[in-house]
């Protein structure tokens, strides 16, 4: 029981920045922008937060000013794919090359083989146990001692599916994305809807960041999202859009990470072949969403015909 405990915990622990990440993307998404630097804003708020907190010893401040870093590259992808009119993936993956190299370059520059804040950050004491549901057997050990921004995460996707689908700013994200020139006919600024919609996935990607550097672990590494804003697009491409759907694909991911994690205790000296597990798992959901939805076109046409 204690293992499946972990397993399940740790499947709430792993999917947060994917989540975050995913609920991100969706405004993008639905505003037909495809925003491939879902990963290097990601790393900047991994980076920036953790570096901020190191120099400052402020906690607030490193989250603050992680947030601001990664809406300037959220305004630069904006600037360059809807202004500019760029290609998305080669803006998309210039962010992802930019914030690599850039936190690569300052870790050489300072000396460092990686930024350890946990002189600053009790990562145990950002857990947050919470009454009555922390007494309940066998949920409360899954649900409890999380941290702020894990519960805020899956609060995030209620919030993201009422905004999407019940608010006048919803409609025009939507509208935009699906014919662009109908919603200019209608006075609705489509550029401006989709700066805000890819700064909404900047700042909750910057979340993300944080979560995995300085709220999880008080040690930002080189490249430590390790995809898991290309994990975030899958996600979003396997729920076609849906924040509810895409969340699950999150979860999904999430599991395989937390059992390739928990499977690996026992490997011995086999254990390091369990990290691709996520990877594979990755591959085969796309590959089987892929199949369904192709069988599904088929048919309709067939219907049609």
């Amino acid at each position: 029981m204690n293992v499946i405990n972990n397993i399940l915990y740790d499947m709430l622990y792993h999917s947060t920045p994917i989540i975050l990440a995913v609920v991100g993307g969706l405004f993008a998404h639905k505003a037909n922008v495809l925003n491939i630097g879902l990963e290097g804003m990601m790393l900047m708020g991994a980076f920036s937060s953790a570096l901020i907190v190191m120099l400052t010893g402020s906690l607030w401040l490193g989250v603050i000013i992680s947030v601001l870093l990664t809406l300037v590259l959220g305004l630069a992808f904006s600037f360059f794919s809807v202004t500019l009119k760029s290609n998305f993936i080669i803006t998309g993956f210039g962010i992802n090359l930019f914030v690599a190299a850039l936190s690569a370059f300052v870790l050489k520059f300072m000396k460092l083989a990686n930024i350890n804040v946990s002189s600053v950050v009790d990562v145990a004491g950002l857990k947050i146990h919470i009454p009555f549901i922390a007494d309940i057997p066998v949920l409360g050990a899954i649900l409890s001692g999380h941290t702020v921004i894990t519960y805020a995460g899956f609060a995030l996707i209620i919030i993201a599916s009422v905004l999407l689908y019940n608010t006048k700013f919803g409609v025009y994200v939507r509208v935009v994305g699906e014919n662009e020139e109908a919603a200019k006919s209608v006075g609705i600024n489509a550029n401006r809807i989709k700066y805000i919609a890819v700064l909404i996935g900047a700042a909750l990607c910057a979340l993300a960041g944080v979560e995995l550097a300085v709220e999880r672990m008080a040690l930002f590494t080189n490249n430590m999202t390790a995809g898991r804003g290309f994990i975030a697009i899958a996600a979003i491409y396997c729920g076609r859009g849906e924040p509810l759907k895409c969340s699950l694909y999150a979860l999904l991911f999430g599991l395989a990470k937390s059992l390739a994690i928990n499977m690996a205790l026992y490997a011995g000296p086999v254990s390091g072949l369990f990290e691709i597990v996520p990877y594979l798992t990755i591959v085969a959901v796309l590959f089987a969403v892929s199949v369904i939805q192709n069988r599904s076109n088929n048919m309709r046409g067939f219907k049609l015909e």
